[in-house]
């Protein structure tokens, strides 16, 4: 059987993923990192964007917030503000949230509704990228 690790990705509304996988791919601070089984510890910020997980031989992508990552050698946990399988995405919807996030952002902001805006535009960005990049 070939190794693996733990994967389990968590959001403030629920664990949206656990399972054990081949791979993960995903954005750090740093950059793109594919994190293998025994791979070195570390911790990180993830950057929003896509997750790509490979189990079973198949890749499942994911679309993320920002959050964070811990990663041991058998496992990786990331937490997130968003995270929806590529599948689940309704494009429509992430475009109608975009448009909304930045007409908002036109307005005057306070710094805190600045940075909630700025998420909502994070959101949308990286929900239209994934689903855009996978569509059947």
């Amino acid at each position: 059987m070939a190794a693996t690790l733990k994967l389990e990705i968590v959001t403030p509304e629920a664990k949206i993923y656990s399972e054990d996988v081949e791979m993960v791919t995903l954005t750090g601070i740093d950059g793109e990192m594919g994190i293998y089984p025994l791979h070195m510890p570390l911790m990180t910020q993830l950057v929003a964007g896509e997750i790509i997980v490979r189990k079973g031989g198949e890749n499942i992508f994911l679309a993320v917030g920002d959050g964070f990552v811990q990663v041991t050698g058998q496992r990786v946990a990331i937490l997130t503000d968003m995270a929806v399988r590529a599948e689940n995405i309704d494009e429509a919807a992430a475009e109608q949230a975009l448009q909304r996030a930045e007409a908002r952002l036109a307005q005057k902001l306070s710094d805190e509704e600045a940075a909630t805006v700025q998420a909502s535009i994070s959101h949308a960005t990286a929900q239209i990228k994934v689903k855009q990049r996978h569509k059947k």
